[in-house]
């Protein structure tokens, strides 16, 4: 029954034997479930990795099972939290999918690609985007993974924006959460807001991006340096593919205005984010940089991941947060 939430047949039937009789010891267990003591032994360690039993603080030794209620609930976030992972890596493939193309192109430009077109250099990049923004028709969507605006830069998209919506143009943006950290920021959206333009936030985002009429993309070549290099998509296949991972992170992003909501398991989505990149190994200054923070405040949210799940290394963090159910086990 619970094999859709990821629970084996035999595990599940020592998980209810044990609600049902919290008394036994292993060989009871054997007895009401009918499995051999290995097969038993299996049971647990898989119960235990699920965090569906505990030791006992009655019996020292003893495992006792957590209440159904709680079991379930653990289950459930461990699956959201499988399904969250997968639809990161199907979004990073296809953003992978349209850099692949990018460099295709890089190596060689004397056999022009239908469909693409690179630019090299902050010029050409601005120049081209300039085009495309005065030829929109109908919607512009954008991915902004830079943080904050500078005053500066809000006082020069003011016009272009205005422009726009005075023609009628749906502005779509997604930006980092740490962009409600800059009051400049809060004010250009809630301008933007009440002139018909979108905002949402994301925890992180895979690429800077933007797609004018769901016809036309440009995506830096490199996201570590986007000044230096971009490509223009206008492929059919590749435009479905990026309109589909603008819509996927879009319905899941949250108005840039308001608290931080917090999952089943307790987990601000910066938190959730911070997490697994922690789990994958990257430093405090490449978390950062994907959340849009400065170093020092992806060490303090490190910091604290490590002391909620009372681990003393990033790689025991890891572990313990896959015990736990915050993220998927790695296969």
């Amino acid at each position: 029954m619970l094999a859709v939430l990821g629970l084996d047949t035999a595990s599940e039937a020592v998980y209810r034997a044990m609600l049902a009789r919290p008394q036994d010891g292993v060989q009871g267990l054997c007895a009401a479930v009918g499995l051999t003591e290995a097969q038993v032994r299996s049971a647990l360690d898989t119960l235990s990795e699920l965090a569906l039993v505990r030791p006992s603080h009655e019996r020292d030794g003893a495992l006792r099972a957590v209440s159904p209620d709680v079991g379930m609930e653990i289950l459930m976030a461990r699956q959201q939290a499988e399904l969250a992972f997968q639809q990161q890596r199907i979004e990073a493939s296809r953003v992978a999918a349209a850099q692949l193309i990018a460099d295709f192109s890089d190596l060689r430009p004397a056999t022009a690609h239908a469909g693409v077109e690179h630019l090299v250099g902050l010029d050409a990049i601005r120049d081209r985007l300039a085009s495309l923004t005065r030829e929109v028709r109908d919607e512009v969507m954008t991915f902004a993974p830079d943080g904050a605006h500078t005053p500066e830069s809000i006082e020069a998209a003011r016009p272009l924006d205005e422009e726009l919506l005075g023609r009628g143009v749906k502005i779509r943006t997604v930006y980092l959460e740490s962009a409600g950290n800059s009051a400049p920021t809060v004010a250009y959206t809630a301008w933007l807001a009440a002139r018909g333009g979108q905002v949402r936030v994301v925890p992180s985002l895979p690429t800077r991006m933007i797609v004018v009429d769901r016809a036309t993309a440009v995506i830096p070549v490199n996201s570590d340096d986007t000044a230096a290099a971009a490509v223009v998509l206008t492929g059919h296949g590749t435009l479905t593919a990026l309109c589909a991972l603008f819509e996927n992170v879009w319905d899941a992003a949250r108005p840039l205005v308001g608290p931080a909501v917090r999952d089943s398991r307790g987990l601000s989505g910066q938190e959730s984010a911070a997490l697994r990149l922690l789990s994958e190994g990257h430093t405090d200054e490449a978390i950062a940089k994907r959340l849009g923070v400065s170093p020092r405040t992806a060490r303090r949210i490190a910091t604290e991941l490590m002391e909620r799940l009372g681990a003393r290394s990033r790689f025991e963090a890891g572990v313990r947060a896959v015990q736990h159910g915050w993220l998927p086990a790695r296969v």
